[in-house]
């Protein structure tokens, strides 16, 4: 069996793997005898930030109970494994079984290795955003105990089991509100290596390749009975200075999303439907048109008696011609997450989108029309009752 996960749990599983061959993996004979754990990750980036430092102190395996199989200690940075790129964490021996989920241990100091900026790491856990800034990641409470990945997997007798983790930075990456404060609140996604598909490609304007350009994976459900479920974005990524791209995915039909979208210009949104099957390659290539009529939607966020590390969703969405086969589809062109009382800015380009948000515990709110204007503000605050 073999399972990938999100680029938060990659980074974090990577560690796992690394730690496991350092310790031995906690493996023994036992008379069911014992199977080989390889461990490697990747990453769903994030555009806007440089580096996203997570510290694991420790992980565990869970089987007749939680066991300590890796105590890494190392401060790693999340967004340096994109565009399908896997770095092999390790490799361990355990006992053959089924083990029921993974925990990974925070830790509150970081190792003595140097940032991308070739700076000590003032933080444990924290981001640099593409200002060069170092903001600090604060790990709610809830996770203290450890970031538990709930997902099963065999080791069995004499076999490899491959696990990658997927860490998703666009989720797990949350703005609290008026405290100023940073949230790392991991999401990660558990992909079957067996059988998933690669979707790779170059965006370019014309013949110039464009680095930087937000590519995600989307699903289109026009059936969904929540309007927040009509749209979800798989995983992500960003173009490289060739402006190629690379993406694991389920076997599936996806809406693959591409834009680059900055005040001052925009590329896309484009869109292509993929039918990705199973162990199979593709590409997709898009060719963008730029755009300097870009616009701001901008609000506040409200959660009535909400927790204080509640956050919720917000997914900016417009009809696509993907030549899929059944058109017009919905694309989220751009989301957002932040907690109550957090200000918000998206930038777009000027054009109609649906407003979508989401939260724990409350009811959808959708605005639809929203008019973005070249060089306006739009306000929109989002209540949630």
């Amino acid at each position: 069996m073999k399972i990938r996960l999100s680029s938060t749990t990659m980074i974090l599983f990577a560690l796992l793997v690394s730690l496991l061959a350092g310790c031995g993996g906690g493996g023994g004979g036992g008379s069911q005898g014992t199977g080989t754990l390889a461990l490697s990750m990747a990453d769903a980036t994030l555009p806007g930030f440089e580096a996203i430092y997570v510290t694991v102190d420790e992980v565990q395996v869970q089987r007749s109970g939680w066991a300590t199989v890796a105590n890494p200690d190392k401060t790693v940075n999340l967004l340096e494994l994109v565009n399908g790129v896997r770095s092999e964490l390790g490799v361990a021996e355990l006992p053959a079984g089924h083990y029921t989920q993974m925990r990974l241990i925070l830790g509150d100091q970081p190792d003595d290795g140097l940032n991308v900026l070739s700076e000590p790491h003032p933080y444990a856990n924290y981001f640099i955003d593409d200002s060069g800034q170092a903001v600090e990641l604060v790990v709610p409470s809830g996770m203290q105990t450890g970031i538990k990945i709930v997902q099963g997997f065999d080791i069995n007798r004499n076999e490899t089991t491959e696990l990658v983790l997927d860490f998703n930075a666009r989720e797990s990456v949350v703005q609290a509100g008026s405290s100023g404060l940073w949230l790392i609140k991991p999401t990660v996604k558990v992909l079957d290596t067996e059988t998933w598909a690669v979707v790779r490609g170059v965006v370019r304007d014309g013949a110039d390749p464009l680095q930087g350009v937000l590519v995600s994976a989307q699903v289109y459900d026009p059936l969904s009975a929540d309007q927040r479920d009509e749209v979800t974005v798989e995983t992500a990524t960003v173009t490289d200075e060739n402006g190629e791209y690379a993406l694991f995915l389920e076997p599936g039909a996806y809406n693959l999303v591409a834009a680059r979208i900055e005040a001052a210009q925009a590329y896309g949104p484009g869109c292509a439907a993929v039918e990705a099957g199973s162990d199979t390659a593709q590409t997709r290539d898009f060719d963008l048109t730029p755009t300097d009529q870009v616009g701001q939607v901008a609000g506040e966020i409200t959660i009535v008696n909400g927790s204080a590390e509640q956050h919720a969703v917000l997914s900016f969405r417009q009809d696509a011609d993907c030549a899929a086969p059944t058109d017009p589809q919905v694309i989220e062109v751009a989301g957002i997450q932040a907690s109550d009382g957090a200000t918000y800015s998206v930038d777009l380009p000027a054009a109609s989108y649906d407003a979508v948000g989401w939260t724990a515990g409350k009811g959808t709110l959708v605005d639809e029309d929203i008019m973005v204007e070249d060089e306006a503000e739009t306000v929109l605050d989002f209540q949630f009752d």
